[in-house]
């Protein structure tokens, strides 16, 4: 697979594979025979899988990387030879350099020889005292051990948790020769920076192509089987988000915006090579399935590195009721009123009980689930005992003696346990970063020379507002785009418009206070707007929403990914200039 000079070609085409462990199998074989690549990544890893891979790793020290690579690879190793392209993966998850072997072991069993190289180092758990119980602790490093790997001719290069971009922007600083901003170079890291903002467009997958996009049907876009995304990289770090000819679902302005805010926070985008300034990213549409990233500038990177740390956090069990007909309120009064006596009675209450109570039952039901609302029943304790079968039994005790109509969504179960995940940080300097070269050499990576602490970036100048004129009632989203997801224990929800006018619009009527006002459960958190005129959308932060992170469950939506839509739900007063054309009269 080696052998060819990667530094003598205009544009680098990168592809993505994977969004996530448990991604479409077969898109691996899909983007090497669908079209021309140069680099093929994908990621395996999330703040949950770290969780998943740790437990895999204390049943057995040889595991914790995604298995899942490997049978992909399987089937696709003599492809990548044949069409010379190059992989690039996190799947090395806690084990890198033990997928690494597994990957040369397999090159020799289906006779397809194979340059291999990792990245390690960003293991730090045996480094620091990170509280008790911690499971994994794992420094996010940059793309500097990649470009190491790809330099030395690895074909295949395995890292653990790195930055999801890097995946991306390693491999365009080794393709173009790029500094990794190390020396200050202006030129460097604005192209790095470039790199960086298409890695980010790429890490989710298919979400750069229609997956997940809040317009799909008013735009009509089929996404039955979307393609995967593709960036073209020019040596200034400009790029083109495309996808191989003849795939499912779209690129456009808008669906690449969508995922430019998926789990970001404001302007000044942090990784450990480059900060990215997301107020310069400019989007133009290129052609079809054909999106231009332009304008992207960078600044140098933070001193500290993000690390994130996993632990198990106790035990949690769940208990849906389903209340149907009338006097819903009454009927879940009754229910808790009867449920938290039981568990005072046993001595046993957990250590938290939430209630939640969704109404989603209708007047004069057609069918009976459309009569039913569901109040769900959750606990946690660090006793798995404490929400076992002291909930389990209580709650079927009830059965003939509660509300009419009683009944589960599921029979009550033993309990399971819950993680947690935490962010830390460790200075740059003080973790290593090595890459592992295909003939068994080490090469230390230096941080960057130049570092910045991150600031805040000054509220932007907002667009003139639009004339007061008559409005109509509509949902938020007949009008509004939105993407939500999970950072931690809080959310982000990116929302955006497609015209100038709904711009001058969203930028004055959606503040921190208006989403308060329509998304109640935010009420009494921290929230932060952040504006990205360019982008012609508003990002904001909720601090908290998520409590312990995704694996402790802690509200009905744990990774917040619906939180958008159930914003675009929401019913607003909406100029009908910006209605026109969008929702008939």
């Amino acid at each position: 697979m080696n052998g060819r000079d990667v530094n003598r070609r205009d544009v680098l085409r990168v592809g993505n594979c994977s969004g996530f462990y448990g991604d479409r199998f077969q898109a691996m074989e899909e983007m090497l025979t669908g079209g021309e690549l140069d680099v093929l990544t994908g990621d395996y890893l999330a703040e949950l899988t770290m969780l998943i891979l740790g437990k895999d790793r204390m049943k057995d020290p040889g595991r914790g990387y995604a298995r899942t690579f490997l049978r992909q690879l399987e089937g696709s190793l003599a492809l990548a030879r044949e069409r010379n392209v190059r992989i690039v993966v996190n799947a090395g998850g806690l084990n890198p350099a033990g997928l690494a072997d597994a990957v040369r072991e397999l090159s020799e069993q289906v006779g397809v020889p194979a340059e291999v190289a990792h990245v390690e180092g960003d293991d730090v758990l045996a480094r620091g005292s990170w509280g008790e119980g911690v499971l994994t602790a794992n420094a996010y490093l940059g793309g500097g051990g990649i470009s190491a790997c790809l330099r030395a001719g690895a074909d295949i290069v395995v890292t653990g948790r790195v930055t999801d971009a890097a995946l991306v922007s390693g491999a365009a600083a080794a393709h173009f020769g790029w500094s990794d901003g190390a020396d200050g170079s202006v030129a460097d890291r604005d192209a790095l920076a470039g790199a960086v903002v298409a890695g980010h467009v790429l890490e989710c997958g298919t979400q750069a192509t229609g997956g997940n996009y809040a317009f799909f049907a008013q735009e009509g876009i089929d996404v039955r089987h979307p393609g995967f995304p593709v960036a073209e990289i020019e040596a200034d770090g400009t790029s083109v988000i495309t996808k191989h000819p003849g795939t499912g679902g779209a690129v456009t302005v808008g669906t690449v915006t969508a995922q430019l805010l998926y789990e970001t926070a404001g302007a000044r985008y942090a990784g450990p090579d480059v900060t990215a300034r997301l107020d310069t990213v400019r989007l133009r549409d290129a052609g079809r399935d054909r999106v231009r990233i332009e304008g992207v500038r960078g600044e140098a990177p933070p001193p500290e590195l993000k690390v994130g740390l996993t632990r198990m956090g106790g035990w949690r069990n769940e208990v849906a009721f389903v209340l149907t007909g009338l006097d819903i309120e009454a009927k879940a009064a009754l229910v808790q009123a009867q449920m938290e006596d039981a568990l005072e009675r046993a001595g046993s209450r957990p250590a938290q009980v939430t209630w939640t109570l969704a109404r989603t039952d209708r007047e004069d039901p057609a069918v009976q689930e459309e009569a039913s609302a569901t109040l769900r029943l959750a606990v946690r304790d660090p006793s798995a005992d404490a929400v076992g079968r002291a909930v389990s039994g209580a709650a079927i005790e009830l059965a003939l003696a509660s509300f009419p109509g009683f009944h589960v969504t599921a029979p009550p179960g033993k309990g399971a346990p819950y993680g947690v995940f935490e962010a830390a940080y460790e200075e740059a300097r003080r973790v290593p970063h090595v890459a592992v070269l295909p003939d068994g050499s080490r090469e230390d990576v230096p941080p960057p020379r130049t570092a910045q602490e991150l600031r805040p970036v000054a509220e932007p100048e907002l667009p003139e507002p639009l004339p007061r004129g008559p409005v109509r009632r509509v949902p938020l989203g007949t009008v509004v785009g939105a993407r939500s997801g999970d950072k931690g224990g809080s959310a982000n929800v990116g929302v955006w418009v497609r015209s100038e006018p709904a711009w001058r619009w969203l930028a004055h009527e959606m503040t921190v206070d208006a989403l308060r006002e329509l998304l109640p459960e935010t009420a009494g958190l921290a929230v932060t707007r952040h504006v990205f005129p360019n982008l012609w959308a508003v990002n904001f932060v909720v601090e908290g929403l998520l409590g312990q992170g995704v694996a402790s469950q802690a509200r009905f939506d744990p990774q917040a990914k619906a939180l958008g839509e159930w914003l675009r739900a929401r019913h607003v007063d909406v100029p009908e200039e910006i209605c026109e054309g969008v929702v008939g009269p």
